[in-house]
């Protein structure tokens, strides 16, 4: 007897969808992909960058920030990403699962996903008409981009050791040496081509 055909999943039906294990997925044009479990250095930059942005957003509700926020491609039906942290104004509704209208999208950046989130995740996320500001975290040494919308395009700032990571959509300013105090990591950013830096 004949295999079925794999059907490919919508966003909705993905969303439904069940593996039975712990691990997480992103939805890539219907197919589930997994997710590689984050490190040690990635989980603590995570988690610590998202108490910042919460902080910040105190007195600014109903926004917020969400880890392992669901972030679905623009113009597409079949396409879920999952990004690190994400911040959004709009009030949280019961039952929501992706993140809606977000102003601020952050990717923490590890040698196995680094050109996939550069190559295709920060193309997507730019064309979400909300989104003010996207950040890129490197997680082996200390360096962050910050993209930042103005207008039709496309700019970036270059933050190392000693800097100041100022996000203007979400009102924080953060100090590098914050933000990677107790992680042992290169004070020198890792060499890599970064295209998502170019202005555009």
């Amino acid at each position: 007897m004949a295999e079925p055909a794999f059907r490919r999943m919508t966003v909705a039906e993905f969303l439904r969808w069940e593996d039975g294990t712990d691990r997480r997925y992103e939805l890539l044009d219907g197919v589930p992909v997994a997710m590689a479990p984050a490190a040690a250095a990635h989980r603590i930059l995570s988690a610590r960058f998202g108490g910042l942005l919460d902080a910040a957003l105190r007195q600014r509700r109903p926004c917020n920030v969400q880890s392992e926020a669901g972030i679905q491609k623009p113009g597409r039906n079949d396409t879920y990403y999952i990004a690190d942290l994400a911040a959004t104004c709009r009030p949280h509704e019961r039952g929501q699962q992706a993140i809606q209208d977000p102003v601020l999208i952050v990717e923490i950046l590890s040698p196995g996903t680094e050109r996939y989130d550069r190559q295709v995740k920060v193309p997507e996320y730019r064309r979400i008409p909300s989104v003010q500001e996207i950040v890129l975290i490197d997680s082996e040494s200390i360096y962050a981009e910050v993209l930042r919308r103005d207008g039709e395009r496309w700019t970036a700032d270059l933050v190392g050791q000693g800097g100041m990571l100022s996000l203007s959509s979400v009102g924080a300013d953060i100090e590098m040496a914050e933000l990677y105090e107790g992680i042992d990591v290169e004070a020198a950013p890792r060499p890599a081509p970064p295209p998502s830096s170019q202005q555009q």
